[in-house]
């Protein structure tokens, strides 16, 4: 009972950590009082102390078995991994400030929309991409409430980022701004201009896309104990 007791404190603590500086007001009066690299400091290292928590802490929570792990269910996650890497790799410092991840600062140009126009919110998607893929190997219960929270509250930021976009800018750019963008569209990709306009950030990208992927699957089993391959 004690260990379901620490998973459930962990999975508050996460949410209170995302959800609270996202309300209306308190991220602002925290900036003005930290100053923002001091606060953003902060908030990225208690995030990622408070995400190894509640990691941990469903690993410690009793074995409840909703389905059973198969050798082909360790695929799901391997094979969405590269596209996981991409978006991340790709959706950082997204020039679209609206967004996990995006420029704060930055004015968005919607002749030049960059990754924005394959996803305007990469990383949320990596994220849910990420947590859908880990269920079919974490068929436990503890695990199934942590990915699937995990999806949840990405899923739910998406509307929440879009509506700032839509009260931040003026109709008409607003207009324009979403129509440059996508929630998810593989079309950019095909598309000349497209790829010639982005192609000088596109190849240190992708060997950062490989090498992000090979130290995840290093790592994997140093920091999680188990191995993500398929044996």
């Amino acid at each position: 009972m004690t260990d379901w007791i620490e998973f459930a404190a962990a999975l508050v603590a996460f949410f209170a950590s995302h959800l609270l500086p996202a309300r209306p007001g308190v991220r602002e009066r925290l900036t003005g009082l930290l100053g923002r690299r001091l606060y953003f400091a902060l908030y990225g290292t208690v995030s990622l102390l408070v995400l190894a928590w509640v990691i941990v802490a469903a690993g410690r929570a009793p074995y409840v078995e909703l389905w059973p792990q198969t050798p082909a269910s360790r695929w799901v996650p391997n094979f969405t991994s590269p596209i996981f890497w991409t978006l991340v790799v790709l959706g950082i410092r997204l020039p679209w400030p609206w967004t996990l991840g995006g420029q704060r600062a930055a004015r968005f140009d919607p002749d030049r929309p960059g990754f924005a126009a394959v996803s305007r919110h990469p990383l949320l998607i990596a994220l849910m991409l990420w947590s859908c893929a880990h269920l079919f190997p974490n068929g436990d219960l503890a695990h199934v409430i942590l990915f699937g929270s995990f999806f949840g509250l990405s899923l739910a930021a998406i509307p929440m980022f879009d509506a700032r976009a839509r009260r931040a800018l003026p109709p008409c750019e607003a207009w324009d701004a979403f129509r440059a963008t996508s929630i998810f569209s593989l079309r950019p990709l095909l598309n000349p201009e497209w790829l010639k306009q982005n192609e000088d950030h596109l190849i240190p990208r992708l060997l950062a896309i490989v090498a992000f992927w090979a130290a995840a699957l290093a790592l994997h089993p140093i920091l999680l104990g188990v191995s993500p391959l398929p044996h």
